[in-house]
């Protein structure tokens, strides 16, 4: 089922990272997956989830993901603590496309929803196991925002400055 406007939350949503360090900065460098427990990091925290068919493909590295780069001082300000990438590609990549676009420390997480998992339980991943693209807004565990994309290769509901506009 979708997650809808005053739904909370899932309570054992977990993704996959690898925490970027300054050690393993470099693109080449990997550093071990680890657990992230999405539930439980966010339950107290303004969130932005954005989701995408795949690290390195065109429309999500030529706009999408820097469109969020681009716009994060403003979505800072209005007060999200946390702005989170997500697509099935494992953390190795996504941790390597954070880095290819030069993002630091925790500005923007680059998770893995291994198998697509949580993109399926809400009904939001392709026949594939490739998550769709879409958005969610959630504040102190409750969405707040949800849109999921109705076009392939379409930034409408999920670009920066639509669900900027929703905070």
């Amino acid at each position: 089922m979708p997650l809808q406007t005053g739904d909370s939350f899932p309570s054992d949503v977990t993704f996959s990272y690898i925490p970027w360090s300054e050690d393993k900065g470099e693109i080449t460098s990997c550093g071990i997956p680890i657990n992230y427990h999405a539930s439980k990091e966010w339950a107290d925290k303004k969130v932005i989830l954005f989701a995408l068919p795949g690290a390195f493909t065109p429309v999500c590295s030529a706009n999408h993901v820097p469109e969020y780069i681009q716009k994060l001082p403003e979505i800072r300000a209005k007060g999200v603590d946390v702005v989170a990438v997500l697509a099935y590609n494992d953390a190795f990549v996504m941790s390597a496309w954070g880095k290819a676009n030069g993002v630091t420390g925790d500005d923007i997480l680059f998770l893995s929803d291994p198998e697509a998992a949580f993109s399926k339980s809400i009904g939001w991943a392709d026949e594939e196991g490739r998550t769709y693209r879409y958005a969610i807004v959630l504040d102190h565990g409750k969405v707040t925002y949800a849109a999921k994309e109705t076009a392939r290769n379409s930034l409408d509901v999920s670009s920066a400055e639509t669900v900027f506009k929703h905070l």
